[in-house]
């Protein structure tokens, strides 16, 4: 089996863009500080994994494997 890793933040961030949306738009618009959701990037928070990967438009599974 092929070990997957993690995207890199500026693939998500740039995903979210192709998406017309940024990281504090998406934060501000579930209702969170606009810097809430940069911190998905760096550590694990489900809740946030799951609101960036909808946005996106796939499952949190497929941006964090690991």
């Amino acid at each position: 089996m092929q070990n997957k890793e993690n995207w890199h933040p500026a693939d998500i961030i740039a995903s979210l863009r192709k998406k017309g949306t940024t990281l504090a738009a998406l934060s501000r618009q579930s209702g969170l500080q606009s810097s809430t959701l940069a911190n998905t990037l760096t550590r694990p928070w489900p809740k946030g994994e799951y609101i960036i990967a909808q946005a996106i438009g796939v499952h949190p599974a497929e941006i964090w494997p690991e």
